[in-house]
């Protein structure tokens, strides 16, 4: 087949070099996009008077119908074309003869590929908000309804300080507010159209860009020809926010698997979301949580992969730019796998809200309240420290609990222990207690879901 750019040279290319050129496979997927840039393009050139209205009436006709006949299926990509863009031009041309050879006037390919990923990934920034909105909201809710379940705080992976199962999950819900934020941020760079840019200085012809950016909805132009052809930083831009979004599944991952293991039996993941062992039928493995901590690591190459395919490259556009897509493509179909995933498993969790209450009671979380309760009568912060851990060794070697520890115990450390302290070390006293703003208690609890759900609904 004769290359639409054959001119220099006769366009003939080995058959292994013609594939491997080729990005069809992968850009394909922005036909909507590509077509949709082109009739606003044959307009434009028509409101300039560089077509005619009959052109560009043809050109748009022609346009609309090959877009309908490829969601219909009646038209199949030929994917021995180079590229999405030159097999639309090539049907439009086949279909409605010279008229379709004007569309491609003041316009390069490197200036309508840069139109075709901001434009896909603009609606990539939207589904994936969506999800994401949707799985803070299931971790909201999941907070809401274990917002008085006591549960061990960990520092080092160790048993620290008694909180509340929603006041956890709720840490997870700040972090995915962020990464809409960021997402949203991405997305106001994305939204600037370089079409008109061409190939890389500009156009003689008297074209309108801005008519072309506010007919595709962007937010502007991008003022400099070179940066517009060039410039693939919204990409990674995107690729990573992607990645932290990912950094914080994989650490809700993280906690999930260790959870539901026997060893913790904190949670219990659903039938719908876990797996057999081939081999041994007592497992329910925790799969879909391991396997979005793996692909966490995809996504990252995905990032590097941009990072390093721009990073030594000479202005304008090169070749090596092609790789763009496949690695932010990547990034946006693992993550929306994974969010969607993530929020079927978090709606249909379930606490053993008796087993967390049972490791707070064995990991004498109310240490630190005992030594308050010393300071708070005068001794010394570091004296009441190193009494409250001699009190803990000495649970640990009669096998009890700060709790059911007795009160001649507690004296025979400090004449300061009186009766009330088992008040103030029950494991709800020490959560309710925790009033500062952000804290633990039932109360700050129900006012951060407060603000989630007014940042999302």
């Amino acid at each position: 087949m004769a290359k639409m750019w054959a001119g220099r040279t006769d366009g003939g290319v080995d058959s292994l070099a013609d594939d491997y050129n080729s990005s069809i496979r992968f850009d394909s997927r922005m036909y909507k996009q590509d077509i949709t840039g082109s009739i606003a393009h044959a307009a434009m050139l028509s409101a300039k008077g560089i077509i005619t209205d009959a052109e560009a009436d043809q050109i748009i006709d022609g346009l609309t119908g090959i877009l309908s006949d490829i969601d219909n299926g009646s038209l199949k990509i030929d994917l021995t074309c180079e590229d999405i863009h030159m097999f639309v031009e090539q049907t439009l041309t086949e279909r409605i003869g010279d008229a379709g050879k004007k569309l491609h006037t003041a316009r390069s390919r490197n200036d309508q590929v840069a139109l075709d990923v901001r434009m896909y990934l603009r609606e990539e920034c939207d589904r994936i908000s969506d999800l994401v909105r949707k799985l803070t909201i299931a971790v909201v809710e999941k907070a809401e309804e274990y917002k008085t379940a006591i549960m061990p705080g960990y520092t080092h992976l160790q048993r620290a300080q008694p909180i509340v199962f929603g006041h956890h999950l709720l840490a997870y819900a700040w972090m995915l507010t962020r990464d809409l934020d960021r997402l949203a941020d991405c997305r106001s760079r994305i939204n600037l159209s370089p079409i008109g840019c061409c190939a890389l200085a500009g156009t003689t012809y008297n074209t309108d860009r801005r008519m072309e950016a506010e007919r595709l909805d962007f937010e502007g132009v991008i003022p400099n020809s070179l940066d517009g052809v060039s410039d693939r930083d919204f990409c990674i831009e995107l690729a990573s926010a992607l990645s932290i979004l990912m950094t914080h599944l994989s650490r809700f991952s993280e906690e999930i698997i260790l959870w539901s293991s026997w060893e913790f039996r904190f949670i219990e993941l659903s039938d719908s979301y876990t797996t057999g062992s081939s081999i041994m039928p007592q497992k329910k493995n925790p799969d879909m949580a391991e396997l979005t901590r793996g692909k966490t690591g995809r996504v990252y190459g995905d990032l590097i992969t941009l990072l390093t395919v721009m990073k030594g490259l000479p202005l304008a556009y090169n070749k090596d730019m092609q790789e763009d897509k496949e690695a932010i493509f990547d990034a946006c179909d693992t993550v929306k796998m994974c969010v969607g995933v993530f929020t079927g498993m978090i709606e249909s969790m379930r606490a053993n809200t008796e087993e967390m209450l049972k490791a707070a009671r064995g990991g004498f979380m109310a240490a630190t309240d005992l030594a308050d309760y010393l300071v708070c009568r005068g001794l010394p912060f570091r004296s009441a420290y190193k009494i409250s851990g001699q009190i803990v060794a000495e649970c640990i070697r009669r096998g009890e609990v700060l709790e059911t520890l007795p009160i001649d115990i507690y004296r025979s450390y400090s004449e300061l222990f009186e009766p009330d302290l088992y008040e103030v070390i029950d494991l709800k006293a020490c959560v309710e207690r925790r009033i500062s703003e952000g804290g633990t208690s039932v109360t700050s609890v129900e006012k951060q879901i407060s603000e989630i759900k007014g940042i999302l609904l």
